[in-house]
């Protein structure tokens, strides 16, 4: 049977191409998309989101827009990164209408206590931290919950030590956090250490496009703009797509590789966001998170190329001499 399973995002071009990686995997069942802030402003993720699915000609997903601000903090987007649309400066045709009834927190509530579904959390964690206040009962029913975010040994990309969607609303990732600890579930957190170590190159997304120039050429589309981000910042040649390996680490958990332990969101001064890991269990606390270290790179890429340009892997064999 397939997993059930709600997405959380933030789209965002590293959303979209999670999306678009979940939408073509025959294992799981996405029964809804929900939107919170953070990449892009919540109305605008609303938007991308909707661009998305029509490109995979998927409209029949809901979508339900959620928080439109952190917990306490300002509203702090990342278009700087992703562009002035959210999608890379892409300016996709937009998609009329399609507004649900109910907000996102209410879709959760009524969709977790009503079946077994699982969430992969792609941005700020504020919907789930909502969820919490106003429904622990539904938040504690989550079967399974993936988030990408925090870091543990690798560097922050917002400030030293924090990773954006973190960083974006620590309040909520710490409610979520403290909530998993009681309920005695464990979180995974996919976090810098792992996904920035998955960077499409130039030469993967040529390949992509040489395999199937339609689909390959949308990718180009939407990730120009990152990739001349990450030039600018950073001086590396190609993006970083964090999101992606959130789902397919959902999909396939051998892909990736880690440890249980406790962790606690730091929420005040110059390390607010930071994702802080009690690895040599100084706390004495129960995990509530497992974190993963360790990713097999070419395997990812086998996974997300052949997913998405809906190939069988033994037509990408050469993929070796790129990676």
């Amino acid at each position: 049977m397939k997993r059930k399973v709600i997405i959380d995002c933030d789209p965002g071009i590293d959303d979209s191409l999670a999306l678009m990686l979940a939408l073509s995997s025959d294992e799981i069942e996405v029964i809804g998309i929900t939107i919170v802030c953070g990449n892009s402003p919540v109305e605008m993720g609303f938007e991308n989101a909707k661009k998305i699915l029509a490109h995979m000609q998927r409209l029949d997903i809901p979508i339900f827009v959620g928080a439109d601000k952190p917990l306490k903090k300002t509203f702090c987007d990342a278009l700087d990164t992703h562009g002035a649309d959210g999608l890379g400066e892409s300016f996709l045709k937009d998609i009329p209408g399609y507004h649900q009834t109910m907000d996102a927190v209410t879709f959760l509530s009524k969709t977790l206590k009503k079946q077994s579904c699982s969430i992969i959390a792609l941005g700020p964690l504020t919907n789930l931290a909502q969820l919490i206040s106003q429904d622990v009962e539904a938040f504690d029913k989550i079967e399974q919950l993936v988030s990408m975010g925090g870091s543990y040994k690798s560097h922050g990309n917002c400030s030293p030590v924090a990773e954006y969607n973190y960083w974006e609303d620590p309040e909520a990732a710490r409610l979520v956090y403290q909530q998993m600890a009681k309920t005695k579930k464990q979180i995974h957190m996919v976090g810098l250490d792992v996904t920035r170590k998955i960077v499409l190159t130039p030469n993967l997304l040529s390949y992509m496009e040489r395999l199937h120039p339609e689909k390959g050429a949308f990718i180009r589309k939407i990730t120009k703009f990152y990739f001349d981000f990450h030039w600018t910042q950073e001086h590396l040649i190609g993006c970083v797509i964090n999101d992606p390996l959130a789902v397919a680490y959902f999909l396939f958990p051998e892909l990736c590789s880690g440890f249980s332990s406790y962790v606690q969101i730091e929420t005040d001064g110059i390390s607010r966001g930071q994702s802080v890991v009690d690895a040599f269990h100084f706390y004495r606390k129960e995990a509530n998170a497992v974190i993963l270290t360790q990713v097999d790179v070419k395997a990812f890429f086998q996974l997300f190329i052949s997913r998405i340009l809906h190939l069988d892997l033994a037509q990408i064999d050469l993929l070796d001499t790129l990676i």
